[in-house]
Order: structure tokens, then C-alpha cells, then sequence
């Protein structure tokens, strides 16, 4: 049966949906109904389709108590919009139903395991936050809380660990069958930690060990892990918070970090052999995973940072979005990612050149747009360059710039004049592997967003961009000459 709290969000989703048209929306990244959504949540196989819940606040634009918004898809491209699946609407997750994720029971029911955080008053007037695991149970639309919630608190925690910040956990199941889950914390010396935590029925859990600390050296709380195998190794994804810049590799503040190894399941033991970003550009945070049925390891993430979270468009109804979904890979020990191959389905008009020698700024007749998939290849012509430039999103006042400087083997990325009136940070640069002075950039646009993906996505970089729509012009610069083949897709969605 339907709690207050969830139906009258259900109903105020069926109240106010209506009125904002799909001009207003991306044309193929989720967005929330209406009103704000952050971290994704429970993206998962079930009964045929992927499924996918996010961080939601209906009321506003603005971060609130979290509920659980759900879209599904047959092909991570076009989403079916669902009604919102968890509320806030018991004592021990009434301030928030927080991150999480799903799997599969026996039964054939779906298990959403979550964070409930619920706060209360010390006697010195302080507010503390506590946060448990909960699970709910559902048949992909509707979910019922389990009676025996929360399944995991602060009392099932080692000497250390905190109460306070213990969250997001990430569920998976064995080939025995049995149930794991890893849940960020922050242990004593304040910096964070990745626990693991099993159950054999998905409902009684207790805990296993540590699978990795950070011991304040890359940000303090961990926070969203994710932790799957991955072409021979191991992979553990997680979002510190209050990272620390550390050259071009790790930016200052909220990040998001793969840490791969060794697993011995067995053991229960992660030997840590290579830590990197797994996004360059700035808006890009708690990313999860899932497996397809066709074995292949698929992300997404929010897209937006907590830097620029206040920077919503003005009289704008909803607020956030999520990336591209992006196959992973490993590539000489380091993570790979590329935009799944279903937005191949999707391409429509070709515009295509090889070979165009630029060497000030250029336009190539048909290359434009703002909904799109384009990947472009510069090598030297003779000597070698100073730099090139790829602008898009442009006309006479905007524009998005992508600069490659193979001196110094570095991209930037540069929406100083993207639209964003507000004083955050608009520039990142980031080392790319030296070829020559040869370098791949693919983007895909969709009215809003970036996304970069750099020598068969070897770097990705993600930016939120506000641009006016029209603004759509696509232009090449050189400092020196350069050779440039180019590839453009429009995307097309009613070709599927």
C-alpha cells in the first residue's frame, strides 16, 4: 500500500510533468521528472529491462529529502519514464531515502537496498545524522520497506567506523547466489574507507572486512562504490569527497576516482595496484555500474559537480541530468570508456572529410548542430603544431572550446563562454597519451552537455554547458597546419 509521502509525490509528478514539453528536456541523457536530481541509484537488469533510480527532490530545483525517482530502457538511449519508487516516510529514513542499488531475488522480485538517514537533536542542541542500510522489495514499479529495516546500522560497524557517514551501498550477487554489498564510511582518522558487508538471503547482513582506506591521501569520505571485475583485474569506483590536486591527474574537491587490482574472493582481500580520475572535465560525480546480459560492464554518473550545483538556468523546472551511459574497459592497466554502441542506432545524416588542411580557423560546409556525434582526427601537416582548437556551441558571443597542445601532451577544455553566469570553476586540462602529435576527439552533444571522449576513450570529460540552442556553430583553429578528418552524425530518434 502507497505511504502518504509517496503518493502525493506520484501526484505531484502527474500534476506537473505536463507542462514541460521535450524541447525543454535533453534530447536523449535521464533528467529527473521534475525538480532536482543527483547521484544514480539501482542501475540494474530486471524482467527484460535496465533499470535506473536516481536522487530526487519533485518539490524544487533544489537538493531536498531525497526520494527515489525510475526510468527504464531497452537500450540506454530512450528512457520510459516511471512513478517514483521510494519515499521518505518511516522514522529510520524520514530525513531521506539516500544512494543505493538493486538486484535480483530468487523470487523474482527486485531488492532496492538504500540509505535511510534520519537525524536526531544531542542534548547540546548539535543535529547528528545517522545513516543505515535499509532494502525495499517491489516488481519494478511499486516497492514495499522491509519490516526488519534498517538491516544494517552503526552496531554492525568495527571500532572506528562511523555512524555519522556510512552510506550508498552497492549490491551484488554471487555465483553461489549468496549477496555482497560495499558502503562508503569515514573511519577515525577522518578520511574514508570502502567496507564490505554480506548476507545469504539479501536481508541479513553482517560484516566481512575493509576492501580499501585512504588514509587521507586521495580525499576524505568515500562515498557511491562500485566494485566489479573487469577484463582480468578489479575494479573499485568511489567519489571522494575533499580531494586534494594532485597535477593534471586529480582535481581539488569533489572527484571521482577507479582504484584496480587484485581481488582474492576467497581472502576477501584487494591488493591496489593503480588509482586514476575517471572523469576529466567538471561535472561528474558518484558514477554506478551494471552488467549486461551480453557481459559488458556499462556506467553512468550525475552529471554536474557540487561546485556548480546552484547554477541552475533561470525559471528552469528541472535541475541535473546523467551522462551518456559508457562501456568500460581496460586498456594497458588503465580505464577505458566509450559511449555504448546503441547510440550507433541512433546516427543519422553523415557529414564526412578527410584530410582538410587547416591552419586558421575553418568551417567545413554541414559540420554543426547541438544533438550530435562527431569525432574529428588531427595529425601534423610537415612540422609540428603549436596547437589546435575545436570550438562548438558557438556563434558571435558563445562558445565551447577544446584546445590540444602536443608540446606538453595536454587537452583543454574551456566553456568560460558557455552560458554559466556565475564565478565557478569553466577550465580543465588533463594529459593525454603523446602520439605523434596525432590525437582522436569524439563529442556528443545534447543540447545542454558535453562529452568528450579522447583517443578511443582513453580520457573522458564530462561538461554541463547553457549555451543558447541556437548557438550551434562548429569551427577549427590551428597554430601551424594540421590535417583533420572529420566524422559528424546527426541523431536521429526517429529512426529506432
Amino acid at each position: 500500500m502507497l505511504s502518504e509521502e509517496l503518493r502525493k509525490a506520484r501526484e505531484f509528478e502527474d500534476q506537473y510533468l505536463p507542462y514541460i514539453s521535450d524541447a525543454e528536456r535533453p534530447a536523449f541523457h535521464v533528467t529527473g521528472g521534475i525538480g532536482w536530481i543527483n547521484d544514480p541509484n539501482g542501475f540494474s537488469c530486471y524482467k527484460g529491462a535496465y533499470h535506473l533510480f536516481y536522487q530526487y527532490h519533485p518539490y524544487s530545483n533544489q537538493w531536498g529529502p531525497m526520494h527515489w525517482g525510475h526510468v527504464r530502457t531497452s537500450d540506454f538511449i530512450r528512457w520510459e519514464r516511471l512513478p517514483v519508487a521510494l519515499a521518505p516516510d518511516t522514522e529510520y529514513d524520514r530525513n531521506g531515502c539516500f544512494s543505493g542499488s538493486a538486484v535480483e531475488l530468487d523470487d523474482g522480485r527486485q531488492l532496492l537496498m538504500y540509505t535511510g538517514v534520519h537525524r536526531v537533536r544531542r542534548e547540546d542542541g548539535v543535529m547528528q545524522e545517522f545513516q543505515t542500510q535499509c532494502v525495499a522489495v517491489g516488481d519494478g514499479v511499486d516497492y514495499e520497506k522491509y519490516e526488519g529495516n534498517p538491516v544494517l546500522t552503526g552496531r554492525n560497524l568495527p571500532e572506528g567506523f562511523s555512524a555519522l557517514d556510512f552510506r550508498d551501498p552497492k549490491i551484488w550477487r554471487e555465483a553461489d547466489g549468496s549477496f555482497r554489498a560495499v558502503v562508503g564510511n569515514r573511519t577515525d582518522d577522518g578520511s574514508g574507507a570502502i567496507l564490505l558487508f554480506e548476507s545469504g538471503d539479501g536481508f541479513h547482513w553482517h560484516y566481512s572486512t575493509i576492501i580499501d582506506r585512504c588514509h587521507n591521501e586521495y580525499g576524505r569520505m568515500w562515498e557511491c562504490p562500485d566494485f566489479f571485475p573487469l577484463d582480468g583485474k578489479q575494479a573499485l569506483l568511489t567519489s571522494p569527497q575533499e580531494m586534494a590536486a594532485l597535477g593534471l591527474e586529480f582535481h581539488a574537491g569533489y572527484g571521482s576516482i577507479c582504484l584496480t587490482g587484485e581481488w582474492d574472493s576467497e581472502a576477501r582481500k584487494f591488493t591496489r595496484e593503480r588509482v586514476q580520475s575517471i572523469d576529466y572535465g567538471i561535472d561528474f560525480y558518484a558514477p554506478q555500474t551494471l552488467l549486461t546480459p551480453d557481459g559488458r560492464r556499462v556506467m553512468i554518473a550525475w552529471m554536474q559537480s557540487w561546485s556548480n550545483a546552484h547554477c541552475q538556468p533561470q525559471n528552469a523546472r528541472y535541475f541535473g541530468e546523467m551522462t551518456l551511459p559508457r562501456e568500460l574497459s581496460l586498456r594497458n592497466g588503465r580505464l577505458v570508456q566509450n559511449p555504448v554502441r546503441e547510440l550507433a542506432n541512433y546516427h543519422g545524416h553523415r557529414v564526412a572529410y578527410e584530410g582538410v588542411l587547416v591552419n586558421r580557423e575553418t568551417n567545413m560546409p554541414g559540420v554543426s548542430g547541438r544533438i550530435l556525434d562527431m569525432t574529428v582526427t588531427v595529425r601534423p601537416a610537415g612540422t609540428m603544431y603549436q596547437w589546435f582548437k575545436l570550438n562548438v556551441a558557438k556563434d558571435g558571443e558563445f562558445a565551447t572550446t577544446i584546445r590540444y597542445k602536443p608540446v606538453c601532451n595536454t587537452v583543454r577544455v574551456d566553456r568560460s563562454r558557455c552560458g554559466i553566469r556565475h564565478d565557478v570553476v569553466h577550465v580543465r586540462d588533463f594529459l593525454v597519451r603523446p602520439r605523434g602529435g596525432e590525437i582522436k576527439l569524439r563529442v556528443v552533444m545534447d543540447r545542454c552537455s558535453l562529452e568528450l571522449f579522447v583517443n578511443d576513450g582513453e580520457q573522458a570529460a564530462t561538461f554541463i554547458v547553457y549555451t543558447p540552442e541556437s548557438a550551434e556553430s562548429i569551427s577549427f583553429e590551428a597554430e601551424g597546419s594540421v590535417l583533420v578528418d572529420v566524422e559528424k552524425y546527426d541523431l536521429d530518434f526517429d529512426r529506432v
